[in-house]
C-alpha cells in the first residue's frame, strides 16, 4: 500500500515516542509519574462546568454549530482582549472560535504557504508547528534559541536568501520548552522585521497567564501590532482555565488571516459542542480567581521542584513562566536526552521530555511538567536521584 510522501516529515514526534516509552514501562510493572505532558491536572472553573452542564439539557444545543452559531462567543473573547491588552477587536472579522490553538497553528500554514516557501520557527519549539509547515509543503528556516540570548530568536542572522522565500514566522512566548518570556520591546522591533519582509506573523500565546513571582503578565502580539497590519495570536483555554480536555481556544488578529483560516477550518470540521464554548463564555466572564489560584499552586510546585533538584546538585534555573522546568542534563547525558528519558521511565517510572524532541537546539536538556501535587514532584526527584546514582 502506498502513502503520501508528506507523511514521511510526520513520522517522528516527542509525544508518541514518549507514550509508547511509557507503555513499555506500565507493561514492566512501573508505576508512571508523568512529567511529559503539560495536561493540567487541576479542575476547571465551577462556573464554565456549570454553563456546560446547563447546556446538556438544552436540546437546541444538540446540533451542528456553525460559524455564525458562535458570535456570542467571539463577542466575549473581544471583550476580554480589549480589557485584558487595550486592543480594540472586532467579533465580526478578526476572531475565530478553535479546537485548540493546536488546530490554529497547524492548520494556518495551509492558509498562507504555497510548496517550497519558508517558515521561520524557533528551534526549540512545539512540535506541532512544523508539522503544520510540513502538511502544507512548505520549507522550515530554524531560528536558534540560546541560553545565551535569553532563549530568543536574533533576527539580523536571518540570511537574506531565506527571506526571500519566508512567508511566516512563528513565535511563542512565554516559550514552551525553556520557559523564557519576550518583552514588547522585542515584539515590536519583530513586528517591524516582518512588515519590512512581508512575513505573517504568528504569536502562540497559550501561558499568557501562567508568570510568577508578581511579574507583569506578558505582552499580546497585538500590543506591538495594533493595526495588526500582519499578526494573528493563538489562545486557548487548557492552560488559564485547566480546560485542555474540552479542547476549545481562538484566534484573533488580522481580518484577512483570521478569514484565510475559517476557509480551511470549514473544510476540516464544523465545530464543538456548543456547551463548551457556553463554558468558556463564563470563564472569560466570570471571576478570575481560579486562573489566579491556578497561577499560585504551580509556583508552588515550582519551587518545590527546583529545591529537590538543588538538593541533589541538579542546578536549575528556577522558570518565571509557563508549567514547565527547562533543564539542562548532567553531563555524562548531554547529548543523549531521548535515551537519557527512555531509561529514565524504564527503570523508574518517572516520565520527562527529552529536549531533542522539541528541536536541534534542544538536545542536552529535558523538560518536566509540573502537573502533580507537591508530594509527587519530590517523589519524582528522588526517583530521579537515585537513577542519576546509578548512571553517573
Amino acid at each position: 500500500m502506498r502513502f503520501a510522501n508528506r507523511l514521511k516529515a510526520l513520522s517522528g514526534n516527542v509525544f508518541v515516542d514518549m507514550d509508547q516509552a511509557k507503555a513499555e514501562a506500565i507493561s514492566a510493572g512501573k508505576t508512571i509519574i508523568d512529567l511529559s505532558l503539560g495536561s493540567s491536572d487541576l479542575q476547571a472553573p465551577n462556573v464554565a462546568i456549570a454553563a456546560i452542564e446547563k447546556s446538556l439539557h438544552d436540546p437546541t444545543t444538540h446540533g451542528y454549530l456553525l460559524y455564525h452559531g458562535t458570535l456570542t462567543f467571539r463577542e466575549a473573547v473581544a471583550k476580554w482582549y480589549t480589557h485584558r491588552f487595550d486592543v480594540e477587536i472586532d467579533p465580526q472579522t478578526e476572531v475565530l472560535l478553535l479546537i485548540g490553538s493546536q488546530e490554529g497553528t497547524g492548520h494556518l500554514p495551509l492558509a498562507i504557504l504555497n510548496p517550497q516557501e519558508i517558515a521561520l520557527l524557533l528551534d526549540p519549539g512545539y512540535p506541532s508547528y512544523a508539522g503544520g509547515v510540513y502538511l502544507a509543503g512548505g520549507q522550515i528556516h530554524t531560528m536558534p534559541l540560546l541560553a545565551e540570548n535569553q532563549f530568543l530568536p536574533v533576527l539580523a542572522d536571518i540570511p537574506t536568501s531565506v527571506l526571500a522565500k519566508a512567508r511566516l514566522m512563528v513565535l511563542n512566548y512565554p516559550h514552551n520548552p525553556t520557559t523564557s518570556m519576550a518583552s514588547l520591546s522585542f515584539f515590536e522591533e519583530t513586528v517591524k522585521f516582518c512588515q519590512q519582509h512581508d512575513l505573517v506573523l504568528v504569536h502562540d500565546f497559550p501561558y499568557a497567564d501562567i508568570v510568577f513571582d508578581e511579574i507583569k503578565s506578558p505582552p499580546s502580539i497585538l500590543q506591538a501590532d495594533p493595526n495588526k497590519s500582519s499578526s494573528i495570536e493563538f489562545f486557548t483555554f487548557s492552560k488559564s482555565y485547566n480546560m485542555g480536555g474540552f479542547r476549545i481556544g481562538f484566534a484573533v488578529g488580522n481580518a484577512e488571516l483570521v478569514t484565510a483560516l475559517r476557509k480551511i477550518k470549514a473544510i476540516i470540521d464544523f465545530n464543538q459542542y456548543r456547551g463548551v464554548l457556553d463554558g468558556a463564555i463564563a470563564a472569560l466572564e466570570g471571576s478570575q480567581e481560579t486562573v489566579k489560584q491556578t497561577v499560585a499552586e504551580f509556583q508552588k510546585r515550582r519551587d518545590v521542584f527546583i529545591k529537590a533538584l538543588n538538593n541533589i546538585n541538579w542546578l536549575v534555573e528556577s522558570p518565571q513562566a509557563t508549567m514547565y522546568v527547562w533543564a539542562k542534563l548532567p553531563e555524562p547525558w548531554q547529548n543523549k536526552s531521548t535515551e537519557f528519558c527512555r531509561q529514565l521511565v524504564l527503570k523508574t517510572g518517572v516520565a520527562v521530555s527529552p529536549g531533542a524532541g522539541f528541536g536541534k537546539q534542544g538536545e542536552g536538556y529535558v523538560r518536566f511538567a509540573l502537573v502533580h501535587n507537591p508530594d509527587v514532584l519530590e517523589v519524582a526527584v528522588k526517583q530521579i536521584a537515585g537513577f542519576l546514582g546509578e548512571t553517573l
